[in-house]
């Protein structure tokens, strides 16, 4: 099958020409059932276990018996920290040894991301740029730059064929605008976006990175 194809715009939101796509990359069946088990996999290893809950033996003291265990009308204890008592342990609370991490293995999760980005060009969200040159690292100049070019939608993707610190700052402050690096595209950020814009060198960067993990 040959390599679908899209505009190619440059910064200035101009149509330049036809661009190729990689079949095996932009134009995947789509599997809901795979991109959801990626999507929550990739939620759960993120997740940070905070709730931590104290068992009667981690509580601070009642090392000494209430009373004694006889002849006081009242129901033996050993302990005031007893789950029961106030102050004492929780039984079966949240602890900070919960593991959420589930394994979701390297094909998966490529094969995710190329879903990801194949509904991307499928819809026309993905607007390809022949390159992006800043005249200063400022971020007014990004916005100019990012309004010119003809996405639609309310958060954005931009992937550069480099990544370096001048880009992230021009970026940081922009609402709904996100930068990642071609080789670290996740399926989140790709789902979480309305639109993509990547430069023609991070197609190229993209479809090298998948050829080599095949």
């Amino acid at each position: 099958m040959a390599d679908i194809q899209t505009k190619l715009y440059d910064q200035t939101g101009k149509e330049i020409g036809i661009v190729d796509l990689p079949d095996a990359i932009f134009c995947v069946p789509i599997s809901e059932a795979l991109v959801h088990q990626v999507v929550v996999a990739q939620h759960a290893n993120a997740r940070t276990v905070v709730a931590h809950t104290k068992g009667r033996a981690e509580v601070r003291g009642g090392g000494r018996k209430p009373w004694k265990q006889k002849g006081t009308g009242r129901a033996r204890h050993g302990s005031s920290r007893s789950p029961i008592w106030i102050g004492g342990g929780v039984t079966f609370g949240p602890t900070n040894e919960r593991n959420f991490s589930q394994r979701i293995n390297k094909k998966m999760k490529q094969a995710a991301l190329k879903m990801a980005l194949s509904d991307k060009a499928k819809e026309d969200r993905l607007i390809v740029v022949d390159k992006i040159v800043l005249k200063s690292p400022k971020t007014k100049e990004m916005v100019r730059i990012l309004k010119q070019l003809p996405w639609i939608g309310k958060r954005v993707l931009v992937s550069f064929e480099t990544f370096d610190a001048e880009l992230i700052r021009t970026t940081q402050n922009i609402p709904h605008v996100a930068v990642c690096a071609p080789d670290s595209l996740n399926i989140i950020d790709v789902l979480k976006a309305d639109a993509m814009i990547i430069t023609q060198g991070g197609i190229k960067k993209i479809e090298k990175l998948f050829t080599k993990a095949v």
